[in-house]
């Protein structure tokens, strides 16, 4: 790939998240909506905003009685809700926070929120649960103005601009293609496609561009997925199936993607993440780990006797110290992800996360389950099929 093409086309996250104000009198108001049980309040998508001088909580909603009386207390705020529709109406909030991981609900407290003139809302992954589901909370987005972030925190790491250049740059030649892979743990195959992959997916979309078209196997137990094997998946995932997922996506700056997920052939220090092979080097993306990215020089197709270091890569360069103090913290702890969306709100612009970002993972998501029901054909996407696929598998 030509190098120059690739950054003018990949364009460059700011490194700077500065503080964001809307006058000095006035915080933006925060609202939270958690569902204890149901995906609880996912992986401190509430607290954050503890932590951030532009804002206060002004009210929780939660179906769980005793689960709300302990975010009530918490999150240091008098006001909650059973019902998150009722908190929207009375308190009015800008920002609203839907952290339960279940994404049967994400739907439907978006477009809640949308419809309550919220300004922002910042939400777990996964996003939702079928590209229908996007195509309504894009619209909704589209016609009210409301910013909508999704948690996929490594998208929002400044370190991205750093590889960005490097590759640019030529560091490790021409870029062939990415490579990615779930946690592989007992989720493997469907629902660490949802849960874990949508990560990686949300990586290889930002490196590649969007998907064009996809080819996939869905397998249980080395045999093709059937009828026979679909369940209702976990946390809301809809219908699922399968422990072996291999994918292949076309994305539109010419380099391939791949993503795959076996039950179980992970480990707790390896996988999760996605590769950038070059014909002189890898990048490697290790998600929720810091620092989040490693070079290895060298043509990774040519055995070499003498050892080939990892080198860490910092924003100042591979190799260099880290100059931005925190940083890695404050990513992992959605510091810079709900500034980047207050900054969103402000300057009237997308989130460097934001809803059709989201919307593109559920179709890559969806594309795997449609080129199995197809039998491994390539699917050209946008998908004809707005629905899980696996629902009409015969």
């Amino acid at each position: 790939m030509n190098r120059r093409a690739f950054l003018q086309s990949a364009g460059l996250a700011s490194l700077a998240f500065p503080s964001v104000t809307f006058g000095a009198d006035k915080k933006l108001r925060v609202a939270i909506i958690g569902h204890t049980g149901r995906g609880d309040y996912g992986h401190g998508l509430d607290t954050v905003w503890l932590s951030l001088a532009e804002t206060e909580i002004v009210a929780v909603a939660d179906a769980n009685p005793k689960g709300l009386e302990t975010a009530r207390a918490r999150l240091k705020v008098e006001r909650g809700f059973a019902d998150y529709r009722q908190m929207l109406e009375q308190s009015r909030p800008d920002i609203v926070a839907i952290c339960p991981r279940h994404a049967d609900q994400h739907h439907d407290m978006a477009l809640a929120a949308a419809a309550a003139g919220v300004r922002g809302v910042y939400m777990e992954k996964p996003f939702c649960r079928t590209p229908a589901e996007a195509d309504a909370l894009v619209a909704a987005c589209q016609r009210t103005g409301m910013k909508l972030a999704v948690a996929h925190r490594n998208r929002y790491h400044p370190v991205l601009k750093t590889v960005d250049k490097m590759i640019a740059d030529g560091a490790i030649g021409r870029l062939l293609e990415l490579r990615g892979r779930g946690k592989e743990d007992a989720r493997g195959g469907g629902e660490d496609l949802w849960v874990l992959g949508s990560h990686v997916l949300n990586l290889m979309a930002y490196f590649g561009g969007q998907p064009r078209a996809c080819a996939a196997v869905l397998e249980k137990d080395d045999r093709p997925v059937t009828k026979a094997d679909v369940q209702e998946g976990r946390e809301g995932l809809g219908p699922l199936a399968g422990n072996k997922i291999n994918a292949r996506f076309d994305m539109e700056r010419g380099v391939p993607g791949y993503f795959d997920s076996i039950q179980n052939a992970g480990k707790a220090a390896a996988g999760f993440g996605l590769q950038l092979v070059g014909n002189q080097g890898i990048i490697d993306l290790r998600c929720d780990r810091q620092p989040l990215a490693h070079l290895m020089p060298g043509n990774p197709f040519q055995p070499v006797r003498e050892l080939r270091p990892w080198i860490a890569i910092s924003t100042a360069g591979a190799g260099k110290p880290e100059p931005m103090e925190q940083v890695d913290a404050d990513v992992a702890k959605h510091i810079i992800p709900a500034r980047d969306l207050m900054a969103a709100i402000r300057e009237d612009r997308q989130p460097l996360c934001g809803v059709r970002d989201s919307a593109t993972v559920v179709e890559m998501i969806s594309a795997v389950f449609e080129s199995h029901r197809q039998g491994g054909a390539r699917v050209v996407l946008p998908l004809k099929n707005r629905a899980n696929a696996l629902a009409s598998l015969s």
